[in-house]
């Protein structure tokens, strides 16, 4: 055999398993971390997914800022007309929301083309410009683009652009002074293009200007948008930002940046904060803020159809009054409407009112510069924390484990969101468990598995079906290389087999054989023994390992009165009656694996082996087809047995006592405890030298006792007569000297 033997082999996969296991769940837990740092890593779209969780379970509480929302919906284009409204319509709204006391009046839209309705510009169109002067007509008067410049100019209002990489028009001139703690925004602000700006008119006449872009994630979702927008030269701020500044009155914004007094010089220049007069709004290293939604139940909203009657009812001046108007469309056919984590589809407009409330309310989600690096470390401790224990729990223990600690990473990501509004995403570290752990646990299915094949091939022949099947699952009980422990031994042997085998040919002493052996291995099997080895017509079989048996002397007396009932029924069917003998010991072997690497074999050595033995050998020279040591007798109390004799064997110093168990099949019927008294009483006379009441008591024991014990007092009947005969010597014990192995 050109391999290592069962204990080298054996001893590798029992050390090797736990790192097998581990080195899996580690390598899964490296795939996961690899696979988040791609380009097309599915944790980031699981990840926005989870924060949108988060707002959706627990939405922001309205803020109650005084933000009002005039709609161009589906019922003002019914009763006005046809979006775009004429320009005088829209100069008439907002003369209307500033005399009913808007605090600021700022435009969701762009007016990027003159008003086609402008009777100026009809007149202009069909030449009659100068016959409509020379009639006294004021032309500019009739211009509805100035008109609505006009309106602008008189109310404060906001006016917006749209940024884009696939304009050309550069942006138009920021209307608010921008100044900068630390980092310069030029440096960490994308450029995002061109401008969709309006007539020139109205930016002028506006008293703020305002960038509409929300640039939505990959996912069409607005989840962040951009405070401070970059386009060529110019730095321009988002509406939301635009109109709060004109609300306060405030000349300019402060843009605090890495690098500033108190704040760390990271050597990246990024955004930390923004001031708008009396708000200071933290933000995201880009000039980002994480928008916090409310659940929309708090946004006034009035149709702009309500601001162009002759009267405005009270309720809606009272929503005007003090307010910061925006004014946008939620009209289905005007293309503004956005995803946000509350919805599929919302208008652009109140998105920006959310921003505001938000501001004003001053709850803030935030996703710290450590987050990453916390869920980095959070992803290998968990895993690692995961598998640690596979090695050593059952398959529902460690599944339970791993499932607590998943939902541990996911209620601490959710009160990190729910106390303190930090998102933490809990997607990568449970990702990592449950892969790691799967690939750790599918580790583990096929060692053990691979373990059980191997244990089962290697100890199906000598042990039973039971013990292989408990072995198999529990291979570490087995201690490689030999290990002290106290077993039962059994050896059984036919006798007179030599002469036996003279009178059979090699083909029915092979039959012979066979038949013999099937059935004692049977017993001993389902007794849960040990077959040591077959040495010809002898076995030696154990029990107490390599599964331990607290019963296992017991086991071993019950097998032997077993064995014999079983070869008595397999003489029945013989010509040629087979007598056997069964030797029992009990005390401390070297069980393991013995041999050599070519060659080796599961047994047990030790004085109690020779012991057992040598017992064995006895039953030929007693008449009994068993004998038991002492020690097993101890071990085995209930076990029906008489004292035979105290004998030294060959080869050791120290006398051994000696039992026999009667058959069971001859004991039926039969009191025992009488037989047990005549045979002790006889005992008591032998050992004393009273050699007259020994045979006395021999006699009557002779008529008394079953078949099986005759044999063993026709020896004591024998050895009383010799001893008559020579005399008793002096100093006599009792001990008889055995003179053959």
């Amino acid at each position: 055999m050109s391999k290592p033997g069962l204990r080298r082999i054996l001893s590798r996969l029992l050390r090797r398993r736990r790192g097998v296991i581990w080195g899996c769940g580690v390598a899964a837990l490296i795939c996961v971390l690899l696979l988040s740092l791609s380009p097309y890593s599915p944790f980031q779209r699981l990840q926005v997914q989870v924060f949108d969780t988060y707002q959706r379970l627990s939405p922001r509480p309205h803020g109650g800022t005084p933000v009002t929302i005039v709609d161009l919906d589906e019922e003002s284009i019914e009763r006005i007309g046809q979006w775009p409204w004429p320009r005088s319509v829209l100069a008439q709204i907002v003369d209307r929301l500033g005399q009913l006391g808007a605090a600021t009046i700022a435009f969701d839209m762009v007016f990027s083309e003159p008003d086609r309705t402008s009777p100026a510009r009809v007149l202009r169109g069909l030449n009659l410009d100068k016959a409509a002067e020379q009639r006294g007509l004021d032309l500019q008067a009739l211009d509805n683009d100035r008109r609505f410049a006009e309106a602008l100019i008189r109310n404060p209002t906001v006016t917006g652009a749209l940024l884009s990489p696939d304009i050309d028009d550069p942006a138009p001139r920021s209307k608010t002074g921008l100044s900068f703690g630390g980092a310069n925004p030029s440096e960490y602000l994308p450029d995002a293009g061109g401008a969709l700006a309006n007539l020139p008119l109205f930016d002028e006449a506006a008293f703020g200007l305002g960038v509409l872009n929300f640039n939505p994630q990959f996912d069409g979702v607005v989840r962040r948008v951009p405070l401070l927008t970059k386009s060529g030269d110019s730095i321009l701020p988002s509406l939301a930002v635009e109109t709060l500044r004109v609300a306060q009155g405030a000349q300019g914004l402060l843009a605090r940046g890495t690098g500033a007094s108190g704040e760390a010089d990271t050597g990246l220049a990024a955004m930390v904060a923004m001031r708008i007069g009396n708000f200071t709004i933290p933000t995201n290293a880009d000039g980002t803020l994480w928008v916090y939604y409310t659940d929309g139940s708090g946004t006034r909203i009035l149709p702009a159809h309500t601001l162009t009657g002759a009267t405005v009812d009270p309720a809606v001046a009272d929503a005007i009054a003090g307010h910061i108007v925006l004014f946008g469309a939620s009209a289905q056919g005007l293309r503004d409407q956005r995803a946000t984590p509350m919805s599929a589809s919302v208008a652009g407009v109140t998105i920006h009112a959310e921003i505001i409330d938000q501001i004003f309310s001053g709850v803030s989600l935030s996703r710290p510069d450590w987050a990453p690096g916390l869920e980095i470390f959070a992803t290998v401790a968990l895993s690692l924390l995961a598998i640690a224990v596979i090695p050593f729990l059952s398959v529902a223990g460690n599944t339970l484990w791993a499932l607590l600690i998943s939902v541990g990473a996911v209620v601490a990501c959710w009160f990190a969101f729910l106390d303190f509004h930090i998102l933490l995403d809990p997607v990568l570290p449970v990702a990592a468990v449950l892969l790691s752990f799967g690939a750790a646990s599918a580790a583990r299915l096929l060692v053990t598995e691979n373990e059980e094949r191997f244990v089962r091939q290697a100890f199906g022949q000598y042990l039973a079906p039971t013990l292989v099947q408990q072995l198999a699952k529990h291979p570490e009980s087995l201690t490689l290389g030999g290990e002290n422990r106290e077993l039962t031994l059994l050896f059984c042997d036919i006798r007179g087999f030599t002469k036996l085998s003279e009178g059979l040919d090699p083909s029915e002493l092979t039959e012979l054989l066979n038949n013999f052996l099937t059935p004692m291995t049977d017993v001993l099997l389902e007794s849960g023994a040990t077959i040591d080895k077959y040495m010809g017509d002898a076995i030696m079989a154990f029990w107490n390992a390599p599964i331990a048996q607290e019963d296992h002397a017991a086991r071993a007396c019950r097998a032997a009165l077993r064995m014999e009932t079983a070869l008595a029924e397999l003489n029945a069917g013989l010509s040629h009656p087979i007598d056997i003998g069964i030797g029992l010991n009990t005390g401390t072997c070297c069980v393991g694996n013995l041999g050599s690497t070519q060659r080796f074999n599961y047994s047990a050595i030790g004085d109690a082996v020779n012991v057992a033995a040598r017992i064995e050998s006895l039953t030929k020279q007693y008449g009994v087809a068993n004998l038991i040591a002492e020690t097993t007798a101890a071990e085995a109390p209930d076990v029906a047995r008489l004292e035979v004799d105290r004998v030294r064997v060959v080869g050791r110093a120290e006398p051994l006592t000696i039992f026999t168990m009667p058959s069971q099949a001859e004991l039926e019927g039969q009191e025992f405890a009488p037989l047990a008294e005549r045979h002790a009483a006889f005992l008591k006379a032998y050992y004393s030298g009273d050699l007259g009441c020994a045979r006395q008591a021999l006699e009557a024991l002779a008529t008394e006792s079953p078949r099986s014990l005759h044999g063993l007092y026709r020896v004591f009947r024998e050895r009383t007569e010799q001893l008559a005969a020579e005399g008793v010597a002096e100093g006599w014990d009792g001990v008889f000297v055995a003179s053959e192995k």
